[in-house]
């Protein structure tokens, strides 16, 4: 959002939170990881200063994959992005005997 710009209010916050939402389907869709961690966030941050009467607005269906499908492989229980797995390296593949 471009800070010249008011803040939205009402519809037409309500609309952009869906817009987002859509969004970040898209990406995830695509499998751009990156992008549709970035265009959640954003979501998630404007879906949480909406009012409860402005939430029952948001169709079932975009709130359900912003509160729970994305949040399977986005929250703060998964690993962050950049940041390489320590695990076993080649010790856990096995050499073929048969040569």
């Amino acid at each position: 959002m471009n800070p010249a710009e008011p803040p939205l209010e009402g519809a037409a916050l309500v609309k952009e939170v869906c817009r987002r939402i859509r969004v970040a389907r898209s990406y995830w869709d695509a499998h751009n990881n990156a992008a549709c961690r970035r265009e959640r966030d954003r979501a998630l941050t404007l879906y949480n200063t909406l009012t409860k009467e402005q939430k029952a607005q948001i169709p079932e269906v975009l709130k359900v994959w912003l509160r729970y499908r994305s949040e399977k492989y986005f929250g703060d229980h998964r690993t962050p992005p950049g940041t390489q797995r320590l695990g076993r390296g080649n010790q856990g593949k096995r050499r073929s005997r048969n040569r």
